[in-house]
């Protein structure tokens, strides 16, 4: 089973922060708690989960993450399911790529990540152009 889905952008002159504060906005919208990771010299997580709805399909310590990293014209997004990390706000993200950020996932898992990638993969493409 897939652990995360990936989306390379090159030549695309993509600005990281505005593709971070478009993608937070996306899914604040459609319902999620976002947290993210202080950016750094290697990307940002954003982390999201939606409420009763997450904690019902899969375990409620899990979200959607997703990774950000990469220069302007080669940007890479990969997106998972994650476990939900306590105060994201404040950690380092070399700490957080030291640890499997992403998790393997169970059916039910897999269902849920596959309908929500699949739409936020959509919404980034449209976002970068």
């Amino acid at each position: 089973m897939p652990k995360e889905q990936v989306i390379h952008f090159q030549n695309k002159k993509v600005d990281a922060a505005q593709l971070q504060s478009k993608i937070e906005e996306y899914l604040k919208s459609d319902g999620f708690t976002i947290q993210s990771s202080p950016g750094s010299d290697h990307g940002v997580v954003i982390q999201a989960k939606k409420g009763n709805f997450l904690a019902e399909v899969i375990d409620a310590d899990r979200a959607l993450t997703i990774y950000l990293s990469g220069n302007p014209d080669d940007f890479v997004v990969r997106i998972g399911i994650g476990k939900w990390l306590q105060h994201l706000g404040i950690a380092a993200i070399e700490t957080l790529l030291l640890s499997d950020l992403f998790l393997l996932v169970d059916v039910a898992e897999m269902v849920w990540t596959h309908e929500i990638e699949n739409k936020l993969v959509k919404q980034i493409n449209s976002f970068v152009g």
